[in-house]
């Protein structure tokens, strides 16, 4: 029997004492290079992209840079993720670590006590990370010609609870017994590639984005829903009956399924409740670790770190809290 590949040594290429080893100068350098590595760490004005800068530390003697050619003042993490931190660089680097070696996801209250954050600054952070995750999806196509994908919807929030008494319980299928936040989380799964989630109110309310997201060509596989049924007029379709088989005549969903089975285990075991304005952010999340499960730990935080570097300021977040206003490049 083939060993599993999360005990592989191939597996294990960082570990996390060797991040909270790091000193300031070191964290500050690691991050200067995945930030700036196409100038192989020299740094870039984020305003005007000017090359040449001088060190203007604050009064904190912490780095800060200063363009020659605009005079704009700028740091390692502005117009970023990370941009107004307050903590040190290599909690930064600590905490990617430390989410990325969580197979199936990291609750903000472990961190918190991990890093000795406040829960909202970890719960803040862990989303960053996650919409970093999310700027691997943009405008992604799955599937062509030759290619296989697999669709499927499940349902999250909106728990009503059962009364206590038998004869006062509802059918808790009906619409009008529901709760009306309950949201389909669909996925599309391309075998041997990689995988998109969306979110909305029901299945059927994703045909458009499904048929903009898998490419003509692609052979589909969904199950006996009706909700699939007006994807035959654009796709070759294979369709499953899963009160009778997990996968017959060569139609499954098994990959779509496992997507889900991450997602449930998370929701479970770790965040208790990934329902409302965030969920595409789980969702998002879980689609991230299905395609890099088979990447190494250190592969995954320095990909993790470059997409955060590499895109601007959060769009849910301000501060330590819900964001309200357009994202705006800081000094």
């Amino acid at each position: 029997m083939s060993q599993h590949f999360l005990l592989s040594s191939k597996a294990k290429t960082l570990r996390l004492a060797d991040v909270l080893r790091l000193s300031d100068a070191e964290a500050e350098m690691a991050f200067r290079k995945i930030r700036w590595h196409q100038t192989a760490g020299e740094s870039v004005c984020p305003h005007c992209g000017g090359l040449d800068a001088y060190l203007n530390p604050r009064p904190n003697k912490t780095t800060r840079y200063r363009c020659k050619a605009c005079r704009k003042d700028f740091t390692i993490t502005s117009g970023t993720l990370f941009a107004s931190h307050k903590r040190p660089l290599r909690d930064y680097l600590a905490a990617i670590a430390i989410f990325c070696n969580e197979v199936k996801g990291k609750s903000a209250l472990a961190i918190s006590r991990d890093l000795g954050l406040a829960y909202k600054s970890a719960f803040v952070l862990l989303h960053k990370l996650r919409e970093a995750m999310a700027e691997e999806m943009k405008g992604r196509v799955v599937g062509g010609e030759g290619k296989t994908a697999e669709i499927d919807g499940g349902y999250f929030g909106g728990y009503v609870k059962p009364a206590n008494h038998r004869e006062n319980r509802v059918d808790r299928r009906l619409a009008h017994n529901q709760s009306g936040k309950r949201r389909a989380v669909v996925i599309i799964r391309e075998r041997d590639g990689k995988s998109l989630p969306a979110v909305f109110r029901s299945e059927g309310a994703a045909l458009s984005w499904i048929k903009s997201r898998i490419a003509k060509g692609t052979v589909v596989n969904a199950d006996e829903g009706k909700s699939w049924n007006d994807l035959h007029s654009r796709y070759e379709m294979k369709r499953i009956n899963h009160e009778e088989a997990y996968s017959a005549d060569g139609a499954c969903t098994n990959m779509a399924e496992e997507f889900f089975s991450r997602m449930r285990r998370a929701e479970i075991g770790h965040h208790h409740h990934i329902a409302g304005t965030y969920l595409l952010r789980y969702a998002q999340e879980a689609s991230w670790r299905e395609d890099n499960r088979r990447v190494a730990n250190g592969d995954q935080a320095r990909t993790v770190a470059a997409l955060a570097m590499g895109r601007g300021p959060s769009v849910d977040f301000g501060g330590y809290w819900q964001r309200h206003i357009k994202s705006a490049l800081p000094a």
